[in-house]
This record gives structure tokens, C-alpha cells and sequence, in this order.
């Protein structure tokens, strides 16, 4: 039987040394093995280009695809010129003795000058700069406020932060994960602001990652988040240098990628994924307002459906006098349990979401448009789905999409089905122990060693649930236990003990 049969052994798989671990190679005075070496090391790739100059004693080696002609033409060849050939009069040069460390350059973008009878390796910066300009996130528009967000280019991300806190204490420390690809983070904290010992658990979780290639900063926050298997986010994701800046003044954590525009933001609450640039740019009346609406489309995005056929199926007793005559009428005709209707509109309304989504964008509307308009009247006119169940999930839909972040609202479309499927055998008795249960998992969660839903200190009020004017909002979140608690330094004994 094949199922029994014994498994041939694996061949053991070579282990990967990084770049950055490789131990040194000396370079010889020998331009000819010099070259051997780079080549052999680069397994001959087609875009190592090797140039040498009249006389072949001298060469100039890169890589192609990743090298400005440009730069090469203006940084070495116009000052060697200038110099008549002397390499050492050219003042923007590095100098090395390790081959390996002129691989590593090579693949940075970099040019190598070789000499023959010199064993000195020479570096010139022509990386070839291919970068997106500075605009405004397609996924998080605000009214008012910054309209730059960041692109794929660190530096310029870096930047952009820098530019917003212009204080010594701003610390950035950059590491490089996967052991092929090489990728470049950052991580970027207010020295004196953030906890210590918050700091010190991200980088042991950071060293601590081994994979071949982390290309994304979902797949990263996999790697170091508390709870991978939850469906809430730990990490809230941005493009906003603006939103990125107040959460470093709170005490958080920026990391940023190399080759890609999403800043995670650690630790975090389950409120902040509820928080808006916009709510700072306006009045704080307004503000409580929206925020206060914002958390109640929590509540309806999971609950509705739910709520629709625990009252159709168990508690037909709840429905007004006046409104038994038209529901009974909606459902009546209706072949399918309230279950089925409600999956299947869920599922309806994914799949025009995501062709949305995937489509170009002029017909990308589109489908959403009239794909909703005529689906949705030929499910009910086909007898499918009753027009109460329509309004339900279109609330529920509206309600979910409120949210700022994408991956919370994600989040609420899936807490959709335990809770229809709970409602539909238990009733409103299901729906409570659904609720409980989430509200379980979010007070045992945590985001990087911190409590992700702290029972909220009666101080924290004034930033979470609700907003109150800037003037009173003198301490820093009491969960993120920052080292400098107050954002003054005009605080009296009495503001203290508040």
C-alpha cells in the first residue's frame, strides 16, 4: 500500500550564509583572479558587466540592470580624466580589501574599479534610483491635513519622518531580513518616549526570524506578532508619515520596508484601528461624533445579519405590530431558510467587491454598480433572497467599509459567518455567547507583550472611545507604560494626579 510505504530520505539542504555573515576573502593583486572571483560568486550572470580599459590593466565592473550609465560616465570616468587616470585624487570613493564585501556592493547598485598589481578594491555609488513620486495614498484619503504619503523608497521615507520630528531622540535602527533576499527594515522609535523593554522584545523578535525571502509586510508581521492564528490584526498598517509621527509621539513603534510603502505601527489597541488623521484636523465635538459612529459600525457589521434571523427564526415576538404584516410578506415566498439567504448575499457581495477591486479601475466602479443593481433586483425578483435580507447586508457592507483600516474591516466580513451560523441554532442566546467570546479573545490578546484591549483607565478615555480637546489630553496612553508619561513639560502636581 503507498500510504505505508517508507519515505526516501531528503537530501540535506545546503544552509544559506548571508550576505552580511560572510566571512572575508582577501583580494589578491591579481586583477585576473579578482575578476574570477566576482564572477564565480555571481554565477556568471548575464548583467555583470566587466569593462577593461586601454591597456587592460584596469577594469570596471557592475551590474547592469541595477547602474546608472550616467552616474558611471559623470562619477568616475569624467574625474579620472580630470585626475589623468589616478584613481586615489577621486574624492567620492570607498576602499576595500575583501572581495566579499565587493559582491555585497555590487548587488547594492555600486561600481568596482580593479587595478592590476593593487590589491585595494574602489566603489563608486551609481545605483540607478527607480522611485515613485510622493503622493497621497489611494486607501487613505483624508479631508484635511498632509496629502504626501510614502513610496517604496526608504530613504525617502525615513525622510519624511524626519522632517516631522526634528529632535536628536529620534532613533532609527536598520537590520535586513531573509537570508536571499536581503530586505532592508527600519526601525524607528522616540528615544525617552517609547518603553525600553518594548523596543528590546521587537528586535529579539526581529533577530529571531529565519526564512529565505520576507517580501511583504504582512508575511513580516506573521513573524512577529503574539497571536498568529487570531483574526484581528496586531499591527496597524499605514502610508501616512503624518498618522505614523503621532504614533511615534505616543510612544509607538514605526517599522518601515525597503521596496515597499506600508509603515506597521506596534504596539497597538484595538481602538487605534478605529482612529483618523481627520479626527485631529477638526473639531473635537465632530470628532467624538464620527468616532463614536465609527465603533457602532463595529457592532452592526457582525451582529446584523445575525440579529435578522435570530428574529426571523426565534424571536418573531421583537417585531412591532405594525411591521408583522410586511415581514411575514417579504419572507413568505422565500424557498430558502434566512441561513442560506444571508451566505449567500455575504458571498454575493464579496465577489463584487473583490472583481472591483481586481479590475481597472474605470470598469471596476462600474461592476460595482451595476453588478449590485442587477444582481440585487434579479435575486429578489428570481425569489432568492427577500428584500429585507438585501437592506441587511447591504447595511452590513456600508457598516464594515466605515472602518479606517483595511485589515480590521476584513476582519468584521469574517466575524459575519460563526456568528449567522450561532444565530441561526441558538437564537439571540447564540449571539451573546458569539460576543462573548470575541470579547475573551480580544482582552487576551496582545500586541507585542502589551494588553491589545485593556480595561480602559478612566484617563484614556480621552483618546479612545471619544476625543477631547488637545489642551486636555496631557498624558501619554497608560497601556504603552512610556517612560515620560505627560506630553508637557508645564504640568503641576495637581494635572499629575488626574
Amino acid at each position: 500500500m503507498g500510504f505505508f510505504k517508507q519515505k526516501k530520505h531528503q537530501p540535506v539542504q545546503e544552509k544559506v550564509i548571508r550576505e552580511d555573515k560572510m566571512p572575508p576573502h582577501r583580494s589578491t593583486a591579481s586583477l585576473e583572479k579578482n575578476i574570477q572571483y566576482l564572477q564565480q560568486e555571481l554565477r556568471n550572470s548575464t548583467d555583470l558587466k566587466i569593462r577593461l580599459l586601454p591597456g587592460n590593466k584596469q577594469a570596471l565592473v557592475y551590474l547592469d540592470d541595477i547602474t546608472d550609465p550616467d552616474k558611471i560616465q559623470r562619477y568616475i570616468f569624467e574625474p579620472l580624466l580630470k585626475t589623468e587616470g589616478d584613481i586615489t585624487k577621486i574624492k567620492d570613493r570607498e576602499e576595500s580589501k575583501d572581495l566579499n564585501e565587493a559582491v555585497s556592493s555590487l548587488l547594492e547598485g555600486k561600481a568596482l574599479y580593479l587595478i592590476e598589481g593593487q590589491s585595494t578594491c574602489y566603489f563608486f555609488n551609481v545605483q540607478q534610483n527607480v522611485t515613485r513620486a510622493i503622493t497621497e495614498p489611494m486607501n487613505e484619503k483624508v479631508i484635511k491635513g498632509s496629502h504626501d504619503g510614502f513610496n517604496e523608497d526608504i530613504k525617502q521615507n525615513i525622510n519624511l519622518i524626519r522632517r516631522r520630528i526634528q529632535h536628536r531622540s529620534l532613533t532609527i535602527k536598520k537590520q535586513t531580513v531573509g537570508d536571499y533576499t536581503e530586505s532592508e527594515i527600519a526601525l524607528i522609535y522616540v528615544e525617552g518616549v517609547v518603553n525600553p523593554d518594548v523596543v528590546k522584545e521587537l528586535e529579539t523578535r526581529v533577530k529571531n526570524i529565519s526564512n529565505d525571502a520576507l517580501l511583504s509586510a504582512g508575511a513580516f508581521s506573521e513573524y512577529i506578532e503574539d497571536r498568529t492564528y487570531s483574526i484581528f490584526p496586531q499591527f496597524l498598517s499605514t502610508e501616512r508619515p503624518d498618522k505614523t509621527v503621532a504614533q511615534l509621539m505616543e510612544g509607538r513603534i514605526a517599522i518601515l520596508f525597503a521596496n515597499n510603502p506600508t509603515c506597521l505601527i506596534a504596539p497597538v489597541t484595538f481602538f487605534a484601528f478605529y482612529q483618523s488623521p481627520d479626527d485631529y484636523n477638526t473639531r473635537w465635538l465632530v470628532a467624538t461624533y464620527i468616532r463614536l459612529i465609527r465603533l457602532f459600525s463595529f457592532i452592526l457589521a457582525i451582529t446584523l445579519p445575525s440579529f435578522y434571523i435570530a428574529v426571523v427564526g426565534f424571536h418573531f415576538e421583537v417585531i412591532p405590530e405594525d411591521l408583522i404584516s410586511p415581514v411575514l410578506g417579504a419572507i413568505r415566498d422565500i424557498a430558502y431558510p434566512p441561513i442560506i439567504e444571508a451566505v449567500m448575499m455575504v458571498v454575493v457581495i464579496e465577489l463584487i467587491r473583490e472583481s472591483g477591486i481586481r479590475l481597472p479601475s474605470p470598469i471596476g466602479s462600474t461592476i460595482g454598480i451595476v453588478g449590485g443593481l442587477v444582481i440585487g433586483d434579479a435575486i429578489v425578483t428570481a425569489g432568492l433572497v427577500s428584500n429585507l435580507m438585501v437592506i441587511v447586508i447591504a447595511l452590513t457592507s456600508l457598516a464594515s467599509f466605515v472602518v479606517p483600516s483595511n485589515e480590521m474591516s476584513d476582519s468584521l466580513r469574517l466575524l459575519t459567518f460563526p456568528l449567522i451560523i450561532l444565530s441561526s441554532i441558538l437564537g439571540f442566546i447564540g449571539i451573546a455567547f458569539g460576543l462573548l467570546m470575541v470579547l475573551i479573545h480580544l482582552c487576551r490578546m496582545e500586541s507585542l507583550g502589551l494588553s491589545y484591549f485593556t480595561p480602559i483607565q478612566f484617563r484614556d478615555l480621552k483618546d479612545t472611545v471619544i476625543r477631547v480637546p488637545q489642551f486636555l489630553m496631557k498624558r501619554r496612553p497608560e497601556q504603552l507604560q512610556s517612560p515620560r508619561p505627560y506630553k508637557s513639560n508645564e504640568l503641576s502636581d495637581d494635572d499629575g494626579k488626574k
